[in-house]
C-alpha cells in the first residue's frame, strides 16, 4: 500500500514513516522542509497533488500549539494552516482516489481538564478553549464535510501528550530537570493524566491507515493513550527511575503552588502540572482490538538509552 504522510520529518512523522516502511508500505513523505521531501506547500497547491496513487493519507502537519504566540490574530493563523490547509489537502486526496485519510487532531478538542475518574470520551461534546484546539475542531468538521461530499473515509485520532525519544517542549525540560537533580516542589500532586508513548501512537496510526486491517475505523473518532494514567509526582518518579537518578521531589502543598502561580501569571502552567486530564481509549480497544505495544516505563527507558 502507498501511504502519503504529511509532517513526515516531525517527531511523530519520522517514526511513523519508519514503521510504515518496516511493514512493507511505500511512503510518500511530505514536510515543511523541502530537503528530501515534497513540501506541504506543494501538496496543497493547484499544480501539484502528491497524494495521487496513494491509498491512504496520514495528515500530521499542523501549526502547533505554542506557549507564546506573537501573531496579531492567533486564531486566524491557526485556521489558515490547520483548517484551510487540511480541507484543501483532503479534497485533493479525494479527487486523487485516496480511500482513507487519517487526521491527527488533539485532545484539546475535548477540552483542557477532566475531573478525576471522569475521562474524556470520543462522544463528548467538544469544548476547545484555545485557538489551537478550536482550529483542530474546525479541521475535523471540514473533514467530515469532505467525507460526506466524496465518500472518502476519514479517521480522527485525538492524542494527549506524546512522549518518547526526541520529544521536545515541556516534557523535555522536565526530563532535563530530573536528570540534573534539580529539587522540584512536586512531591505531593495527586492529579491523574493520560499520556501516549510515541511507539504506541505510531502503532495505532499505522493500524488506522490500513483500510484492510481496520475496516471498522472508517469515519470514526478515537482517543488513544497508554492506559496507564499517572500523577505528575508519579511521572517524575518514573522518569528518575528510567534515567537511574535520584528523585528529588519536595511535598509542597498544591494550593500554595497554585496561589504563587496565579501571582506570577502562570495559572495555565499550574493547571497542566496540577490538574487532571484523562482520556478513555476503550473504543480503540473494543472496535479495533488494539492494545498498546509498549509500557510507559519501557518508552521512558528507550528515551534514556537514546540520550
Amino acid at each position: 500500500m502507498r501511504v502519503c504522510v504529511t509532517g513526515a520529518s516531525g517527531f511523530v512523522g519520522n517514526s511513523l514513516c519508519a514503521q510504515l516502511l518496516a511493514e512493507g508500505h511505500d511512503v510518500q513523505k511530505l514536510s515543511r522542509s523541502a530537503t528530501g521531501y515534497v513540501s506541504v506547500t506543494d501538496a496543497v497547491s493547484n499544480s501539484c497533488n502528491p497524494t495521487a496513487g496513494c491509498e491512504a493519507v496520514v495528515h500530521l502537519a499542523a501549526r502547533v500549539h505554542v506557549m507564546k504566540d506573537n501573531s496579531s490574530d492567533p486564531l486566524l493563523e491557526f485556521r489558515r494552516s490547520n483548517v484551510d490547509g487540511t480541507q484543501q489537502l483532503a479534497r485533493q486526496a479525494a479527487e486523487a482516489g485516496v480511500r482513507r485519510l487519517v487526521f491527527i487532531s488533539s485532545v484539546k478538542v475535548n477540552g483542557e481538564a477532566t475531573l478525576p475518574g471522569q475521562p474524556f470520551t470520543p462522544n463528548d461534546t467538544p469544548a476547545p478553549q484555545d485557538a489551537y484546539g478550536v482550529s483542530k475542531f474546525e479541521a475535523e468538521q471540514a473533514l467530515w464535510q469532505v467525507a460526506r461530499d466524496t465518500g472518502m473515509e476519514v479517521v480522527i485520532i485525538r492524542p494527549p501528550l506524546v512522549y518518547g525519544p526526541g520529544v521536545k517542549g515541556n516534557f523535555a525540560r522536565m526530563v532535563q530537570w530530573v536528570r540534573q537533580g534539580v529539587p522540584l516542589p512536586l512531591g505531593a500532586v495527586h492529579n491523574r493524566r493520560s499520556l501516549v508513548a510515541l511507539d504506541n501512537l505510531v502503532d495505532f496510526i499505522a493500524l488506522c491507515a490500513s483500510p484492510e486491517r481496520s475496516p471498522q475505523a472508517a469515519n470514526q473518532t478515537f482517543l488513544v493513550s497508554d492506559g496507564d494514567d499517572v500523577s505528575t509526582t508519579e511521572l517524575l518518579r518514573r522518569v528518575a527511575q528510567a534515567y537511574a537518578v535520584p528523585t528529588r521531589l519536595l511535598p509542597v502543598p498544591v494550593g500554595l503552588m497554585r496561589g504563587a502561580a496565579r501571582l506570577l501569571g502562570k495559572a495555565a502552567v499550574a493547571d497542566r502540572l496540577f490538574g487532571s486530564l484523562q482520556v478513555n481509549a476503550t473504543k480503540a480497544h473494543t472496535l479495533l482490538g488494539w492494545t498498546p505495544p509498549v509500557t510507559m516505563q519501557a518508552q521512558l527507558r528507550q528515551m534514556a538509552q537514546s540520550g
